[in-house]
């Protein structure tokens, strides 16, 4: 790294305190500012909470110029959007939930309207009105968030992401990449720069290990039991994650029983009241969140003291992620796994279940076309409202298989699902001033009503802005319905364009629709797909299973940290330190008990005999080693030891 300039460095503080109110920056983030602020092409691995989005922020607010941002989580880019517009800096998002004249609006905002930021989904990149107008753009760095993704290794590849590289053809003067992900792999770090062209690789990592926070599994059968219990004896806020939409009810009701403050959420609810419900717990009005995965992003919770996973997440990358919303202020906190023999059934459904033949894809594909009414050869970037439980009833699908089959064939490129969009509604007037003011001379009945939406809100001519009909009706003293009535009149008539309220997921067709014998789905990608998420299985099997390696390790040696100590703090660190031995020491008698019992069974005593060491020692390991189901009784009375495969990398 080159000498970084002090004059710089002081800019970004200030930056820093004036838009954040912090003085210091984080660890790392500095160092990935100079880095792009430099020109090059950066890879940055930052745990949750680390503070991602100030490394793209700073360097962007400090030189002329937009800068780029590419992330698939539509909600994502509004809540940083709104964030960015709140401390007074302008930003845009266009993604798919969007009219084309939205669009088209605003990216002309983005070219001549001073914007600093401009948020975008991967697949609106190949876009031909995309493409022509970020070729007048001033872009000044391209940030890939979850950068993850570009990875067939990773554990959310998405083929859109292939077409970012197509930005260093399209761009007018160069500008570097900045891709940010919190979880990543060795393979999956270098597969990062090969897909993303990096003129050379450069990666700024921090440690993924979490010394405040505590693992712990625990072997429970009953685990709502589990959880009145301990949350009755301890405090704090906390999430409680689980896989089904209806548990988080039922837990949430079952703590609630129990005078434990809790509530539930899940992406089945509405979009108001999941932002009622998460404002809620951030404000500390609810203590415990129970979740699906729906739950995390957007979150800035500092004092979550815990994370209980109530089923086993599908990989490391996911329970890494998740477990670090906890203890972000610093302070102790405890990530916990709930963890049963049914747990390990259950996954091997799951690998059922996830991957549908071939043939059952190809069925659904062409229930979704007939159910959007798309033509054959049409379709292409076209996004079409998706209400699943609709479509599962009419075309008698499972949920499970509807969204196990939108994931292959995202993952195949030929569609891609949003999360659910709430669009609040939007006015636009495609007027200008003197061609309004001459309208409500000739048209007098809608002055007053025109008038009422000009003092109510600003920047109608230039873009589109968000309404509340309910507030006009109230401002107006007259009914939602006649509010309403006049904006869809006013359209009619082309004086503005009105975009009424929705919400719902959408389906975008990333390809044209094709006849289903000429879906192409290789049989060869799926098999290893399949082997690729079988083996992600496994190692979040061996997480959960494993009884004799500290879990601290098992994470960071999975994330390619080799250089590991135990942590002393999860719950097989603290069963090894109730036997009054040092990791070393436990360590190095384990080793050599089993080396002897792979070799063939023997007694304890004989054990004891042959180790040059203390007895006492020896006997405390096996029976650790015993309690932990390493070692087993022989059918010859002795000791056998049970060898467990590790997954393979």
């Amino acid at each position: 790294m080159a000498r970084q300039d002090p004059h710089q460095s002081n800019l970004y503080r200030q930056l820093l305190e004036k838009y954040w109110g912090f003085k210091q920056f984080r660890p790392l983030q500095e160092d990935i500012i100079h880095s792009v602020m430099e020109g090059r092409d950066t890879l940055a691995l930052l745990p949750t909470g680390g503070g991602k989005s100030i490394t793209f922020q700073i360097p962007a607010l400090a030189r002329e110029g937009i800068c780029l941002v590419i992330t698939p989580l539509i909600a994502l880019m509004r809540d940083q959007v709104e964030r960015l517009t709140q401390a007074g800096i302008k930003a845009m998002a266009i993604h798919s939930g969007m009219t084309r004249q939205e669009i088209d609006i605003g990216l002309d905002n983005c070219i001549f309207g001073d914007y600093k930021f401009l948020y975008i989904s991967p697949e609106r990149i190949e876009t031909e009105l995309f493409r022509v107008r970020v070729q007048k753009m001033k872009v000044n760095l391209v940030t890939i968030d979850e950068a993850h993704c570009i990875s067939q290794w990773g554990y959310d590849f998405r083929p859109s992401y292939l077409k970012i590289t197509r930005l260093r053809e399209y761009l007018a003067t160069p500008a570097p990449f900045l891709a940010l992900t919190a979880t990543a792999t060795p393979g999956v770090v270098e597969d990062i720069q090969n897909k993303l062209t990096f003129k050379r690789h450069h990666v700024l990592q921090a440690s993924f290990e979490r010394s405040n926070l505590v693992y712990l599994v625990r072997e429970v059968e009953d685990k709502q039991k589990y959880l009145l219990k301990s949350l009755s004896k301890n405090q704090g806020y906390g999430i409680i994650y689980t896989r089904s939409r209806k548990r988080t009810r039922e837990i949430a009701e079952m703590l609630v029983k129990n005078h434990i403050s809790a509530d539930y959420y899940h992406a089945g609810l509405d979009y108001d009241t999941r932002e009622t419900k998460q404002d809620s717990w951030q404000k500390g009005d609810k203590r415990v969140m129970v979740s699906t995965n729906a739950f995390g992003m957007g979150i800035d919770k500092a004092d979550v003291r815990f994370v209980i996973h109530y089923d086993l997440p599908d990989t490391l990358e996911a329970y890494y992620q998740e477990a670090g919303r906890a203890g972000r202020d610093g302070k102790r906190a405890y990530a916990v796994l709930l963890y049963n023999k049914g747990d390990r059934t259950r996954a091997a459904d799951r690998v059922r279940r996830n991957f549908p033949n071939i043939k059952d894809i190809k069925t659904f594909y062409e229930a979704l076309g007939n159910y959007f009414q798309i033509p054959l050869e049409g379709g292409k970037n076209m996004a079409f409202d998706f209400t699943a439980s609709d479509f599962a009833s009419r075309y008698r699908f499972s949920l499970s298989a509807i969204y196990s089959s939108i994931d292959f064939l995202q993952k195949e490129g030929y569609i891609e699902l949003t999360d659910e969009l709430s669009n609040k509604s939007k006015v636009h007037f495609q007027v200008n001033r003197d061609e309004l003011y001459n309208f409500q001379l000739t048209r007098a009945g809608y002055d007053t009503f025109i008038k009422l939406l000009l003092r109510s809100y600003t920047g109608v001519f230039t873009d589109y802005v968000k309404i509340d009909e309910q507030s006009l009706a109230r401002k107006a003293n007259a009914s939602k319905e006649l509010i309403v009535k006049y904006l869809i009149q006013l359209k009619k008539l082309k004086i503005l364009d009105y975009i009424p309220y929705r919400k719902t997921p959408m389906v975008i067709y990333t390809e044209e629709r094709l006849d289903r014998r000429n879906l192409h789905i290789s049989r060869e990608k799926y098999t290893r797909r399949k082997e690729l998420y079988v083996q992600k299985l496994k190692h979040m099997l061996h997480y959960a299973g494993s009884t004799t390696r500290c879990r601290s390790r098992i994470l960071l040696e999975y994330f390619g940290q080799t250089d590991t100590r135990p942590c002393g703090r999860c719950d097989v660190c603290l069963r090894k330190k109730e036997l009054e031995l040092h990791y070393d020491e436990f360590d190095r008698i384990h080793q050599q008990i089993r080396e002897k019992l792979r070799q063939h069974n023997r007694s304890t005593e004989e054990l004891v005999d042959e180790l040059p060491l203390s007895e006492s020692k020896v006997i405390k390991v096996v029976d650790f080693l015993m309690d932990s189901g390493k070692i087993v009784p022989s059918s010859d009375g002795k000791l056998l030891w049970r060898d467990k495969k590790k997954p393979g990398r």
